[in-house]
């Protein structure tokens, strides 16, 4: 045990579910699906850091690591993203939702076949026949009716967790029923044989790149644009004019001009981007920035969405404690 093996996931952790609790007392105020899903979301991430946080201080045993890693490497990234999904609902954000899953299914299929996931060939196979028809109905909802969109990324979402999370409970673990890095002693995934392992992009991968993106895109929505590329040129458009746009939102900050909610999605980006990081640097046998990136990137989500007036527009702990007033939201700006 070390000291920063149990401070970091325990504070990963309480900040998840204060920060869980404050989202959901937002979806009871106001009952919209993006803020339950992302109250969903940071549940997982409390009880994945939680069970980190167990793991290093009391010791690992076979509940906890399945509970680590069924968590952790399927549920978190997913679900948080899926809010986002919910949240960009009615904009053509719908077409990278669907290009995430497909690229997230044939990760999970290049995997499979490598000699590092041996026996996991049917597994990669299965996941990426499905991804790939998740994916095209998700773009093909997109170009005919955007909201459906983003309720059929939800539908895959919760049926595929039920299934990896049968797999995961199921599966047999290597002795002693955990995996520890030697040097860091950080948990890794390598006790789960290869054909669990490889399920995992279509959950992280493509719920990271959605929450990650989705923060670009709405901070692209607010900012002053300097429009490079015409609009129908879809995600290269907003990604050239993001960049191309940059000085302006400068500028305008420090004029005191910008919409708050462009950094508070640009550090919502960048909250996301880290732990995204640091975890597959994991995957990968880099383990002593996991706990670090986890807790940083967590801290950087919750100042960016207090930040936001879309989202918290009341802060309470029983009570009122902080109110501003509403603006218009992120769907009548890009619907």
């Amino acid at each position: 045990m070390t000291f920063l093996n149990v401070v970091l996931p325990l504070g990963s952790s309480v900040l998840s579910f204060a920060f869980a609790a404050m989202v959901l007392d937002q979806w009871w105020q106001r009952r919209q699906g993006f803020q339950l899903v992302w109250g969903i979301g940071l549940v997982w991430y409390g009880i994945a850091a939680g069970s980190e946080f167990w793991g290093g201080a009391f010791g690992w045993s076979e509940t906890v690591y399945r509970t680590w890693y069924l968590i952790g490497a399927f549920f978190v990234a997913a679900y948080l993203g899926a809010g986002t999904v919910l949240l960009l609902a009615k904009t053509r954000f719908g077409y990278f939702v669907g290009g995430t899953v497909l690229f997230g299914g044939l990760l999970s299929l290049l995997f499979s076949h490598s000699p590092r996931y041996p026996g996991a060939a049917t597994a990669g196979n299965v996941t990426f026949a499905i991804a790939l028809v998740g994916g095209i109905a998700i773009i093909a909802a997109t170009a005919s009716r955007r909201e459906l969109a983003a309720r059929i990324a939800m539908g895959v979402l919760v049926v595929a967790s039920i299934g990896v999370g049968y797999l995961v409970l199921t599966a047999p673990l290597q002795a002693p029923g955990w995996a520890l890095d030697s040097n860091t002693h950080v948990p890794v995934g390598a006790a789960f044989p290869g054909y669990v392992r490889v399920l995992t992009g279509p959950f992280n991968i493509a719920g990271a790149l959605c929450l990650i993106f989705g923060g670009i895109y709405s901070a692209y929505v607010y900012m002053p644009k300097k429009r490079v590329l015409p609009a129908r040129m879809a995600v290269l458009a907003v990604a050239v004019n993001f960049v191309a746009s940059l000085p302006g939102a400068v500028a305008a900050l420090r004029q005191g001009r910008l919409n708050s909610r462009v950094p508070a999605t640009i550090l919502i980006a960048v909250g996301a981007f880290i732990p995204g990081l640091t975890s597959s640097l994991n995957r990968f046998g880099v383990t002593w920035s996991f706990f670090l990136g986890e807790f940083l990137g967590l801290l950087l989500i919750f100042v960016g969405f207090l930040v936001s007036v879309d989202v918290f527009r009341n802060v309470r702990i029983g009570i009122t404690l902080w109110s501003r007033h509403p603006s218009a939201s992120l769907e009548s700006e890009v619907g």
